[in-house]
């Protein structure tokens, strides 16, 4: 049986990479408190765009390299450690097995579980998130092999892509028909699209009725009675924020745990970060966001806010992917329906897309267009205090192509 101390100087609730960067946060204000992590996967932290990124593409990475350090003198992680319970005013948390942990300050970090499909997950079912889930398509996806991937959202696109460059035959099944239309300017979503086609992948216009795994396939229905048959399904349709331990705590939940600037929750001595918590973000107001930048920036600044540290997060994270051989940076608000400017280079290979209303910029896409993230930053908060008379006046205020 794991054993514990009674109590911890600090208790930390997940164990991702807000989870591992709120470590450093601590350490950077505090050498000597001690602190556990309490992780539910059986594997440690890691590095989690790898899973999706640098994993499928380059030889030489593995798994373990991704691992995040929550090493050092004072900090114990416990994984397979689920928290069931939070007890706010008693200082401590409960485990699965009736363990009763107690703290000084806690971070829940529990970020976010994948929106499920209707299909039993399975070895060959995969709805993509972990290192376990890594490890399952892994064991599937050897060149040759036939995957299906619902969903063209962050992950769907990522995961296609990076099957794709791996010789893996892809079915893209898409609600819409293109990738991240939520997100591109319909031209882009549909290039982005066709390029994927040339690359190999049968694209799909659909939606998952059911599904089921036989042995070695899984065999997909669609809403309009298509039949899709694949080695794998992978399933990246988007995820939700694990706020159910805060909620029945009775800490404050809307789209995510509620905090204040300095990362606190409703609870006295509770703090949260990373994908789970709902944050007032200094240039765009109160927001959730799901991306790495993020979780470690916030994480870290959880950390010094647990051990005493009274400056205001005041971080507006960016964002990125790759699809074949195209990339992007982004950050803030990208709404497709809420476009104000696009400009393309000369040959139209690197674009730079700002989104947002009434003469205020609130995100830039950044498509084949680097080193530019910190002049959309500026330019978000430039035109939240001076709106521009008209998006003409955008024009050129971001180089195509960087």
């Amino acid at each position: 049986m794991t054993q514990f101390q009674d109590s911890y100087t600090y208790a930390i609730v997940g164990a991702g990479v807000a989870a591992a960067s709120a470590v450093a946060g601590i350490r950077e204000k505090d050498g000597t408190g001690s602190v556990v992590v309490l992780g539910a996967e059986p594997d440690p932290p890691v590095y989690r765009p790898d899973l999706s990124k640098t994993l499928w593409l380059d030889a030489d990475a593995s798994l373990e390299d991704s691992a995040l350090d929550v090493t050092g003198e004072g900090v114990e992680l416990h994984t397979s450690s689920t928290v069931v319970a939070i007890d706010p005013d008693g200082h401590r948390v409960e485990l699965a097995d009736g363990t009763r942990v107690g703290f000084e300050h806690l971070l829940i970090a529990t970020g976010a579980s994948p929106r499920t499909a209707p299909i039993a997950p399975g070895p060959r079912v995969i709805h993509y998130r972990t290192s376990a889930d890594y490890r399952a398509l892994r064991a599937v996806a050897s060149p040759g092999a036939h995957v299906a991937v619902v969903g063209g959202g962050y992950i769907g696109g990522e995961i296609a892509s990076a099957l794709l460059q791996n010789d893996v035959q892809v079915t893209l099944v898409l609600p819409h028909g293109t990738v991240q239309p939520g997100m591109f300017p319909p031209d882009l979503s549909d290039r982005i699209t066709r390029k994927l086609a040339a690359k190999g992948a049968r694209i799909v216009t659909g939606r998952l009725a059911r599904g089921s795994e036989d042995g070695d396939s899984v065999t997909l229905t669609l809403e309009d009675g298509g039949e899709i048959t694949a080695d794998a399904v992978v399933i990246g349709i988007g995820v939700t924020p694990n706020t159910s331990l805060a909620r029945e705590a009775g800490i404050e939940v809307d789209d995510g745990i509620v905090v204040d600037e300095l990362l606190g929750t409703s609870a006295a001595d509770v703090f949260a970060a990373g994908d789970v918590a709902s944050y007032p973000d200094a240039l765009l107001g109160r927001r959730r966001v799901e991306h790495v930048d993020n979780a470690e920036t916030m994480g870290r600044a959880a950390g010094r806010a647990m051990a005493g540290d009274l400056t205001p997060y005041a971080h507006t994270p960016f964002f990125w992917s790759d699809l074949l051989d195209d990339g992007y940076e982004a950050i803030g608000d990208l709404d497709a329906a809420r476009v104000l400017r696009e400009d393309a280079s000369e040959d139209g290979s690197a674009e730079v897309v700002l989104y947002g209303a009434d003469g205020r910029v609130r995100g830039a896409l950044l498509w084949n267009t680097w080193d530019s993230v910190d002049a959309a930053r500026e330019l978000i908060a430039e035109t939240r205090e001076t709106p521009v008379a008209g998006p003409e006046n955008l024009r050129g205020r971001i180089s195509p192509g960087g």
